[in-house]
């Protein structure tokens, strides 16, 4: 569980099946207000996600149901993809997003260490959150080839224009976050890390060595 000033973000459980029908409605009356595709999910999908423990739910510090995300798996737990987020309208200028996004993102590493993390999103402020937990801009074709993923875009909108494309590109920008290359990166980041203070302290010495003459 995760607190802030104005929200809990928790994993979701049992007793939160009550908010299925509440995500559902609010998932299809964002997408009608941003005029874009999303994939449909039935009360039966989210209900799964909840009882496996595969999903995230925010609240207020007043109780009310404020957002929800969850995981889904494919290619035999290869890639994992953090999908369905939605932020209830009242509390959505609050940084909630980000927070759900956070909570789901750590809870994936978690369960799924070695997979890659990835999503196909038409929003600017998700591609802007994906970005800061080092996801990067990928082709369709980095992503899962798992024909049961794929199959759930044809309740979008949009499935025409990707089934035209030869499943090449869409709408929506494919995002991935490789835990491989971050891990690369972190140890690069880490050596320099480690050089800069042996400079400094190199440095630090002479400087202390002169001072002293």
């Amino acid at each position: 569980m995760e607190l802030n000033n104005k929200f809990i973000v928790t994993v979701a459980e049992n007793q939160h099946l009550e908010f299925v029908p509440v995500i559902l409605k609010e998932i299809e009356e964002s997408a009608k207000e941003r005029g874009t595709g999303i994939a449909k999910r039935s009360a039966a999908y989210l209900e799964e996600k909840i009882n496996e423990g595969k999903a995230v739910m925010a609240f207020s510090d007043e109780g009310e149901w404020a957002g929800f995300c969850y995981i889904e798996t494919w290619s035999n737990k290869e890639y994992v993809a953090n999908s369905g987020l939605i932020v209830a309208k009242k509390f959505r200028k609050d940084g909630l997003a980000k927070a759900i996004k956070q909570k789901i993102f750590s809870y994936s590493r978690e369960k799924y260490p070695n997979a890659k993390l990835f999503g196909l999103t038409t929003g600017l402020a998700v591609m802007k959150i994906n970005s800061s937990l080092g996801y990067k801009p990928v082709t369709y074709s980095e992503l899962t080839q798992d024909e049961v993923f794929w199959s759930g875009c044809k309740s979008c909108v949009n499935f025409e224009i990707l089934n035209s494309k030869d499943r090449k590109n869409c709408l929506c920008t494919a995002m991935l976050y490789n835990p491989e290359e971050n891990k690369s990166q972190e140890n690069s980041n880490n050596i320099k890390s480690e050089n800069d203070q042996k400079l400094f302290s190199k440095f630090k010495k002479i400087k202390t060595m002169l001072w002293k003459k």
